[in-house]
């Protein structure tokens, strides 16, 4: 990666961390109510201001990152897994199996991505997990329509005519010496998708369809303060900030993966 690449990493890398050491960082409770300091604007004591209940929007703002970054980059995981799975074994294989599982991406991809989701998450009861579940079930398509794309042109390259010569199994030449080559890929779009993710599950949770109240993320941080946007904006400007700012830092550092990996320009 570039120096753009390293400097987004580590943008990243303190949104994270910060998340993670949120209790360390705020001496304030992410549910703690204030009567006294409801809608205060930004401050010493509050750096970002504070809500309609008193709640420090700083704290919960650094407590959201670990609902909304860490359900996007559980469902990206596993998008990934299910997508590149099925994306070895259409490809390689080919045949009816590789027509039915394209004829299953094709069906998913032909919906709108956030109205699948939708749908999805109203069907089962309001949650994290369903926020996860909804993502992954849209979301693993696009993997695995890209790493078939990619296994198609890897099973004819002389490496994996030599494994077929010795008398490798199939399973040996999935596993062994064509799911590696594909491991960069995977990367670079779980990369690409985490971003996208975050958004998601932004919108989900501005919905109320995501973490319910008075767990704090930013989607429904956002919807919280929409009603207020008038006389305290910054109940809607910081997690608005922090979802655009991370969502835009994972794009660029798939992007800089990209690059780094020397693979063309993917449409995640």
């Amino acid at each position: 990666m570039g120096k753009g690449g390293a400097i987004t990493a580590l943008i990243i890398v303190m949104i994270l961390l910060a998340s993670v050491f949120a209790p360390l960082l705020s001496p304030h409770g992410p549910d703690a109510i204030d009567l006294d300091s409801l809608k205060m604007s930004p401050g010493a004591a509050h750096p970002f201001g504070t809500d309609q209940k008193g709640r420090d929007v700083l704290t919960r703002v650094l407590y959201g990152g670990r609902i909304s970054i860490g359900v996007a980059m559980v469902a990206a995981f596993v998008s990934m897994s299910i997508g590149l799975m099925l994306g070895l074994v259409s490809g390689y294989f080919g045949g009816r199996l590789d027509t039915a599982a394209m004829a299953l991406v094709d069906l998913v991809l032909s919906f709108p991505s956030l109205l699948l989701a939708i749908g999805i998450s109203i069907i089962l009861p309001p949650g994290i997990y369903t926020v996860m579940i909804a993502i992954a079930a849209v979301g693993w398509a696009s993997f695995a329509r890209l790493i078939r794309g990619h296994v198609l042109s890897l099973r004819e390259e002389p490496f994996v005519d030599a494994a077929r010569a010795l008398g490798c199994s199939p399973a040996r030449i999935l596993l062994v010496h064509l799911l590696p080559q594909c491991i960069p890929l995977s990367l670079v779009i779980m990369g690409l998708k985490i971003g996208g993710f975050i958004l998601t599950e932004a919108s989900l949770s501005f919905l109320g369809l995501g973490a319910q109240p008075p767990t704090a993320s930013w989607g429904s941080m956002v919807s919280a303060g929409r009603s207020y946007i008038v006389v305290a904006p910054w109940m809607v400007l910081f997690p608005g900030l922090a979802i655009a700012v991370t969502a835009l830092c994972f794009n660029l550092l798939g992007d800089a993966l990209q690059e780094r990996f020397g693979l063309k320009k993917i449409q995640a």
